[in-house]
């Protein structure tokens, strides 16, 4: 994995262990698509919780594995601005029980009997996109904020 940094980078896996929204952009026959979706990174690899469907992204993946991550901590109170861009290719998995609890836990906190009922007891009717990044451009573009 080739990562460029421009003028100001920051620490990689430190800002990938923040829960934050990642988009996920894929082809389709229409043109681009993008997903608002949680992730987690593990091994230099982004993992993302999906169910298998034609017409959502683990149906695009599996026509074309070519796609785009972007993810981007923004706080304009104090003018933070930390982007993270990935190009690489991605692969619908099997689901694995233990990689989706650590995605979850992020996101909804250790108990998940607690967690909105959509989120409890994921299983095989769900898949993984296990996404390698082959480059990764990392920015901190923040500024002094006006106020």
């Amino acid at each position: 994995m080739e990562i460029i940094t421009g003028n100001k980078g920051f620490d990689l896996d430190e800002f990938m262990q923040k829960p934050l929204f990642a988009h996920l952009s894929t082809l389709s026959k229409e043109g681009p698509r993008e997903s608002p979706v949680w992730f987690h990174w593990e091994e230099e690899h982004i993992y993302i919780i999906g169910t298998p469907s034609s017409d959502s992204f683990p149906g695009r993946i599996e026509e074309n594995p070519a796609c785009a991550i972007g993810i981007v901590d923004l706080d304009n109170t104090t003018g933070k601005v930390l982007h993270a861009g990935f190009r690489g290719h991605a692969t619908v998995e099997p689901f694995d029980k233990k990689i989706a609890s650590r995605l979850l836990e992020r996101y909804l906190g250790p108990d998940e009997k607690s967690w909105d009922a959509r989120f409890q007891g994921l299983g095989n009717s769900n898949i993984l996109i296990k996404f390698v990044p082959e480059t990764v451009v990392v920015r901190d573009q923040s500024f002094i904020p006006s106020i």
